[in-house]
């Protein structure tokens, strides 16, 4: 209904950014390049008292010989030592960054491991979603009324009315409202340091979509619970005929329309994120929000002919990632 407000959505607390040690990695090497040039400098500068020395020598000035011997050993110690101090520096920020690029490697393997398992188990439960393309998109794509929708599943009335409501009661007990509880990829994210690194407006969406999943799984009990409180024990076809039930009744019904269609939009637009994600393997942390995905048509058939072509190059195991929506039956309508 246009007057219910989303409950709002889990903000994830990251970690620090991977990036973040290595801008100070990127200034250590500077340090440490510092170092050894100077070292390297004040070496130079002590053969050039070392030839001092050999001079003084030479002229048997023996004041000079000792204050340019006392200046060569002064320099080429301070070269030294700081030549060490950098070398130790070079091999202790090589040792960091190896290990860091391991650990991350590691993390990012994991991140991708455990999504795969949610895309695989989110299209198991995105197959359910057919039986709402078959009730919404009967006769043309659903528009909310609202909008201006038209289409036959928002106009019915009387024997089609009768058979909307026959079709509702069995998508209640085909469709697992739980089951949309797994489509939550910022589980899989939130928990790890990488997540930091993913695009600030992708981390948004990713969990505005799940608060909505949430929000319309939620209503879709209550309004299929409020459409048994109308109906009572009185069949479809009577509740329909009725004066007084069927105005009830049809109210009832635009309501599981409306979260149903947002249930599968959303359901929908996550799996095709994660699924596209998954698809980019460990380069996924660098993407950008998709144009398509991301869109906001007026239908959800227009959402499904914009990623089509984005989607079905993209492969998730046997599958492309549009196969995976369990989209068929909206194409069939």
């Amino acid at each position: 209904m246009p007057g219910r407000c989303n409950p709002g959505f889990r903000v994830a607390m990251p970690f620090l950014n991977y990036s973040d040690f290595a801008t100070f990695s990127g200034h250590g090497y500077l340090l440490i390049g510092g170092l050894i040039l100077v070292g390297a400098g004040l070496l130079i500068i002590s053969l050039i008292f070392n030839l001092r020395v050999a001079q003084s020598v030479r002229f048997d000035v023996r004041h000079r010989e000792k204050l340019h011997e006392y200046y060569r050993n002064t320099f080429s110690q301070l070269g030294v030592i700081l030549i060490g101090i950098g070398v130790s520096l070079f091999i202790f920020f090589f040792q960091q960054n190896y290990q860091d690029n391991r650990r991350r490697e590691n993390e990012l393997q994991q991140v991708l491991a455990r999504m795969a398992v949610r895309v695989a188990r989110a299209a198991v439960a995105a197959e359910s979603l057919g039986g709402f393309d078959t009730l919404l998109d009967a006769g043309g794509a659903y528009i909310r009324p609202e909008d201006g929708g038209a289409n036959p599943a928002v106009t019915a009335e009387g024997a089609a009315l009768a058979k909307q409501l026959d079709e509702v009661l069995i998508l209640e007990r085909d469709v697992d409202m739980r089951t949309f509880a797994i489509l939550e990829p910022s589980a899989d994210l939130e928990t790890s340091p990488v997540s930091n690194e993913l695009d600030s407006a992708l981390w948004f969406n990713i969990v505005r979509d799940e608060s909505d999943i949430k929000y319309a799984a939620e209503q879709l009990t209550q309004d299929f619970g409020d459409l048994h409180r109308v109906l009572g024990a009185a069949p479809a076809a009577a509740a329909v005929g009725d004066p007084q039930l069927g105005p009830k009744v049809k109210q009832e019904l635009l309501d599981i329309l409306w979260d149903a269609d947002l249930l599968r939009a959303r359901a929908r637009r996550l799996l095709a994120r994660a699924c596209w994600l998954f698809s980019a393997g460990r380069g996924f942390v660098g993407l950008k929000p998709d144009a398509a995905i991301e869109a906001e048509p007026k239908s959800h058939q227009q959402w499904l002919e914009g990623v089509k072509g984005r989607l079905s190059g993209l492969r998730s195991g046997n599958a492309s990632c549009y196969e995976l929506l369990g989209a068929g039956g909206a194409e069939e309508s």
